[in-house]
């Protein structure tokens, strides 16, 4: 173990050497002794000890005392009194600089070793202390949940950044202060007065939380939600020196704690309305069936009885059941499509054979004043695209084309891709009734019919599949449409999905 070195600073050179030599036999090292005040410091200075032995009275200009303190500015270093005698002044200067001990003279080689060796202890112990201090307020202050501490009065002594920047105030204006005005809660349901946790541990001496949807009034008036727990500065003896209290921002938590709630709310609901809808559509199917049958079979038994107005009864009957059906189909569609449960399968498909079955298909719809027009590019690109997704697609916007130009016209069909061969393009154009401008944001709402159309049966329901068919397939559809002139809509489908093939 290395000896501890000290410097002996006595005025008087025979009690010095004494002094000395007590310490070597003691098993210390004497780096030096001194006589006056500023050859003490500047020994201090250049032999750096661990301990020094200062004679409060010294000849000179400079006593011990103002010695000790300049020494203790320049280096940590414990510093021991000796003194057989000092005016009151003298003694009381002494204490002001934290002195670890003193010597009466005469004393001991027994005496001087035992004030060495508690003065060494306590300032080792001192320093351990201090560093821990240190390491704990870095601690403190680097962490993210906000920290205060209080006394046993319940009075700010500490507050680290995350504290300062949720309560707005300083760490330096809010000392002393009571915690209850810096940290100022409130009840967000009654908006009264929160109980405040640090009066309760001091009350308790236990751990204390806070209740549910407690809010933190800022210095600027500004409300937080926060959570916290407050504990007990447990004190040696007895009782508590205080209280910690550590609190945090709950406002993102609480924001997606909402979120979540209102998703599975949404959720709840759309499970609800599928249910409703697959019900109730399979309610109405059944005496669907039955009054289509009723009406065939009377078609067919009164082909020769029933007279045309009877005739036009039974057919009137017929196409009713018809758009019920088509209603109940796209309503079911539109249950699987916003239950996500619309499967979305792409593979390669034959652009050209799809469009000419479509043709085929609405041809049927066409009047004799109706002019369907389809052009084609002559090269055939691979094109990854769901077809029966696909079909929904082309199908109702050809339809409507047809179905919105009571006064036929030309309708021109046709696709075609862009230069780079990433995406094929679709259009319909028509020379329809249009869409008012001032309706056009609704068109791809569900259940919205242009006002114009009123007249056309139709369950509006169309566009709103179509919308979203193309969102599946991270597509875009846009549309220019001007009343009396007739609608075009354009929809643009990646080629191949990013990750396929």
């Amino acid at each position: 173990m290395v000896s501890a070195k000290i410097l002996v600073v006595e005025d008087e050179v025979i009690v010095a050497r004494t002094i000395a030599n007590q310490l070597t036999q003691l098993g210390y090292t004497v780096v030096g002794t001194a006589s006056s005040g500023a050859v003490a410091i500047d020994k201090a200075n250049r032999t750096q000890p661990d301990l020094v032995l200062m004679d409060v009275v010294l000849k000179g200009a400079m006593d011990g005392v103002t010695a000790a303190s300049q020494i203790c500015q320049q280096q940590d270093v414990p510093i021991v009194f000796l003194t057989a005698y000092a005016d009151e002044n003298t003694l009381q200067r002494a204490k002001n600089t934290l002195p670890l001990g003193y010597i009466v003279k005469p004393f001991s080689p027994a005496e001087l070793r035992v004030a060495v060796e508690l003065a060494l202890f306590k300032h080792q112990v001192e320093r351990e202390l201090r560093a821990n201090r240190a390491y704990l307020s870095t601690l403190l202050r680097s962490m993210h949940d906000a920290v205060m501490a209080t006394d046993e009065q319940g009075l700010v002594t500490f507050m680290n950044p995350a504290a300062e920047a949720l309560t707005g105030w300083r760490e330096t204006d809010a000392f002393g202060k009571n915690a209850a005005e810096v940290l100022y809660l409130v009840d967000e349901v009654t908006d009264l007065l929160a109980e405040h946790p640090v009066t309760q541990v001091l009350e308790t001496h236990e751990v204390a939380f806070l209740k549910e949807f407690t809010a933190l009034v800022k210095r600027n008036g500004d409300r937080i939600p926060i959570g916290d727990s407050a504990s007990p500065l447990q004190h040696q003896l007895a009782g508590i020196s205080g209280v910690v209290v550590v609190f945090w921002d709950m406002s993102a938590y609480r924001r997606s704690e909402l979120l979540q709630k209102a998703l599975e709310k949404e959720q709840e609901l759309n499970q609800l309305k599928s249910q409703f809808v697959t019900t109730v559509s399979h309610e109405f199917r059944s005496p669907l069936a039955v009054i289509r049958t009723a009406a065939e079979l009377l078609e067919l038994r009164g082909a020769d009885v029933f007279d045309e107005k009877m005739k036009s009864y039974v057919q009137r009957i017929k196409a009713s059941v018809h758009q019920m059906n088509q209603l109940m189909e796209d309503v079911l569609l539109m249950g699987r499509v916003e239950a996500r449960r619309l499967d979305f399968t792409p593979a390669p498909v034959n652009l050209q054979q799809v469009c000419q079955d479509l043709l085929e298909a609405c041809s049927l719809h066409l009047t004799d004043t109706h002019e369907l027009v389809f052009t084609h590019p002559d090269e055939v690109l691979e094109t990854w695209l769901d077809e029966n997704l696909l079909h929904l697609i082309l199908s109702n916007l050809l339809h409507n084309a047809i179905k919105y130009s009571p006064a036929g016209g030309r309708i021109h069909f046709d696709y075609s891709y862009s230069e780079d061969g990433q995406t094929v393009s679709f259009r319909v154009q028509d020379q329809g009734l249009g869409v008012p401008q001032s309706e056009q944001a609704q068109l791809f709402d569900s259940f919205f019919r242009a006002s114009n159309t009123q007249s056309i049966q139709g369950t509006g329901l169309g566009l709103a599949i179509v919308k979203r068919c193309v969102a599946l397939h991270q597509g875009q559809i846009d549309f220019t449409s001007t009343v009396g002139v007739g609608t075009t809509f354009t929809v643009a489908l990646p080629c191949r999905l990013q990750g396929e093939g």
